[in-house]
């Protein structure tokens, strides 16, 4: 199961021409591909109007979700963001800890457009699907 990251979402809704985009288009309906609570929450967010919003909502609900918080994975992210910090390496954002640990515990794929969640693929055994590095 592939997990697409908000920062491939807002690009795909945006018709950004990127490699994560390209992956994104090439997988839907080949390859089973999930939405996370936090990310929908960040996508829609970010939705401009009513009509926007339908569309966005409506496009999202065609794949498979997955609640990607409870007890246990915000403590081991906790766990995750204290090591990569004693590295030196300093997330920017909860939510991209949370989301990479639920990914880590589970076994999910992550496709991602943000830095963030290199260090968890580098040294943690985040898997991603599309990675510059």
């Amino acid at each position: 199961m592939i997990l697409v990251d908000s920062s491939v979402w807002i690009d795909y809704f945006r018709s950004a021409d990127t490699p994560q985009v390209a992956l994104l288009d090439s997988l839907l309906g080949r390859s089973p591909l999930a939405v996370g609570d936090l990310i929908a929450a960040e996508v829609l967010q970010g939705v401009r109007d009513e009509r926007e919003l339908k569309l966005v909502k409506q496009a999202l609900e065609a794949f498979d979700h997955i609640d990607l918080v409870g007890y246990d994975i915000a403590v081991k992210a906790s766990e995750n963001y204290r090591t990569l910090r004693a590295m030196g390496i300093t997330i920017r954002k909860a939510i991209d800890t949370l989301i990479a640990t639920r990914c880590i515990e589970s076994g999910l794929t992550l496709l991602h457009a943000d830095k963030d969640f290199l260090p968890f693929a580098e040294h943690l055994g985040l898997k991603v699907a599309y990675s510059e590095t």
